[in-house]
């Protein structure tokens, strides 16, 4: 059954005052984002998006997540229109977005202190999913005393301690070194399998989309459509060693291929990121 649907999503920013594109010779003050976005995900799917850099991928998400309205179409989770932030929605961002007077178990407490659950059972779910992520022996540790990789994985247990139907991340990797956003990849893939919430993974990384994804969808340039879906028909649980094989090089080597000219043809725009007026 789906547990999310997207249905000729469109979405259009106003630019800043005196900004103006030129798009098939008409020259705007508005930029179209989202072109007419149609896209359905199954409960329990792992789905990563892919696109060139500003194709909209973070609006997507945002729109799903009721972070942002949609100009027109509709976001739908287990049936019911997104018009607001959705309860069984959790955002991991790129940035860790931790509070720094908190330490990491208040951190991760925090999304059920919100919900009113009690002190203690708070504490001990916290806990565990602190755990989960081999972190209990910091508990106690503030963000500024612990590693990148140490906050993102704080970020991710205090997302996933409210047990959301829908995970939302927006390359929650990037900023890390290689070798910690490999580890950080399989052990999200770990508590995935144990918890099989449905997860929408931005990144930019084609590696990363394979080794993670049940499916990837490739988007357009902008305004951003979904231009392929890609089935990933690797073995799970997916162990590193995956990435080294001929199956992982040919899913490479396809995804590279529906993403090249849409790069190609974002090249020119990338100048307008700055240009919105959100």
């Amino acid at each position: 059954m789906d547990r999310i649907a997207v249905r000729d999503l469109r979405k259009t920013f106003q630019l800043k005052p005196g900004q103006s594109v030129t798009v098939d010779g008409r020259t705007s003050d508005r930029v179209s984002v989202l072109g007419g976005v149609d896209l359905t995900i199954r409960r329990g799917e792992f789905v990563t998006l892919v696109g060139p850099s500003g194709s909209g991928k973070s609006v997507l998400l945002d729109v799903i997540a009721g972070l942002t309205e949609a100009s027109s179409g509709a976001a739908e989770i287990d049936g019911d229109a997104v018009a607001r932030p959705h309860p069984g929605t959790a955002y991991v961002f790129q940035q860790y977005a931790l509070f720094p007077w908190r330490t990491a178990l208040e951190n991760v407490e925090y999304a059920l202190e919100v919900r009113g659950v009690g002190r203690k059972e708070r504490r001990d779910k916290a806990r565990a999913f602190l755990d989960l992520f081999g972190l209990r022996a910091f508990e106690d540790r503030y963000p500024s005393q612990l590693s990148g990789g140490m906050q993102q994985r704080v970020a991710i247990a205090r997302a996933l301690s409210n047990d959301p139907e829908v995970l939302l991340m927006d390359e929650p990797f990037a900023a890390l070194d290689a070798q910690t956003r490999d580890i950080l990849q399989s052990e999200l893939l770990r508590i995935w399998e144990q918890i099989k919430t449905t997860v929408v993974f931005v990144t930019h990384s084609i590696d990363e989309a394979i080794f993670l994804a049940d499916r990837i969808v490739v988007m357009t340039a902008r305004p951003a459509r979904v231009k392929e879906i890609i089935e990933i028909d690797l073995p799970r649980p997916r162990e590193p060693g995956v990435r080294n094989g001929d199956d992982f090089t040919r899913y490479r080597a396809r995804v590279w291929e529906a993403l090249r000219d849409e790069v190609r043809k974002a090249q020119g725009d990338w100048s307008l990121a700055s240009t919105y007026a959100h």
